[in-house]
């Protein structure tokens, strides 16, 4: 019987992450780990792409990959591949970036 590997996008059970590649447009999020192997970690940290960071889902290709994200004030493109090696959990708004109804 052949072992079943999970996809670098699947959450691990009960961990309530999920992978960078999951992001919607629009959606925001915290960095919580990298499971990428370098050359591509190495990578990540030197654009800035580690634990407690905020990213943000800016745009996605017609194809859906790769997709943009912000990333400490840059946009960075990453295939999707790369983006499931990223783990995240959800970033809820700020208070100052909720819009109040006048």
């Amino acid at each position: 019987m052949k072992d079943k590997k999970k996809s670098p996008m699947s959450p691990p059970a009960g961990s309530g992450s999920a992978s960078l590649a999951s992001l919607a447009v629009g959606e925001k999020a915290v960095v919580l780990r990298l499971d990428a192997e370098d050359p591509m970690r190495r990578r990540f940290l030197d654009l800035g792409l580690l634990p407690g960071a905020a990213v943000c889902c800016v745009g996605k290709s017609p194809a859906g990959d790769p997709a943009a994200y912000e990333i400490k004030g840059a946009v960075i493109a990453i295939r999707a591949k790369d983006a499931g090696t990223v783990m995240i959990t959800p970033r809820p708004p700020s208070p100052s970036q909720v819009r109040k109804e006048d």
